[in-house]
């Protein structure tokens, strides 16, 4: 293999993981609209046990990590105002969410597109910067996975379960391609 077929070779394979990388980036997000949209509104300021934050924070806790993400990785792109956790409604949350998650798409888009104009993952400012691939992917939905937990447990814990189409939905991944417009699903 030539020099020049391995560079082609590598940015293909790197365009396919940042097409799949916003795939996977907008099902994740659809996960968190679907369970904004089905919550019971009693529950986005009910005050869980203990020092729990409530699920209004939690929301606007992943939207203002998600800018955060942007900010430090990819500067150049737009980044989504902050929501304030102790006014946020709903529909703020889900609108700032949808803001922050197609930012987060172009930019990991860009960082798996093989052009190089995103070159680490920075996490937080005191984090050591990463290169970018897939543990950068993996860190973001790892971290609005464990919060969407915290919301579905916290939502059963304060008596407002979310409905069990719902609690499964999240998990119905062909739909979800589909409805974030990949209707052939993983790989199409």
């Amino acid at each position: 293999m030539t020099t020049r077929q391995h560079l082609t070779c590598q940015n293909k394979v790197h365009t396919q993981l940042g097409r799949a990388a916003v795939q996977i980036f907008a099902a994740n997000d659809r996960m968190n609209q679907m369970l904004i949209e089905h919550l019971d509104p009693a529950a986005w300021r009910a005050k869980p046990p203990g020092k729990a934050r409530p699920i209004a924070a939690i929301f606007t806790h992943m939207h203002n990590v998600r800018t955060k993400w942007v900010r430090l990785t990819a500067p150049h792109l737009k980044v989504p105002a902050q929501l304030n956790r102790s006014r946020c409604t709903p529909q703020q949350a889900r609108a700032g969410l949808a803001k922050s998650a197609a930012r987060c798409a172009e930019m990991l888009a860009e960082a798996l597109d093989g052009g190089g104009r995103v070159k680490k993952f920075l996490r937080d400012g005191w984090a050591r910067p990463w290169p970018v691939g897939m543990e950068m992917l993996c860190y973001m939905l790892s971290h609005e996975a464990h919060h969407r937990g915290q919301v579905c447990m916290l939502a059963h814990q304060l008596g407002f379960p979310l409905p069990n189409k719902v609690a499964s939905g999240i998990w119905n991944w062909e739909k979800l391609w589909k409805e974030c417009g990949s209707p052939g699903g993983p790989g199409s």
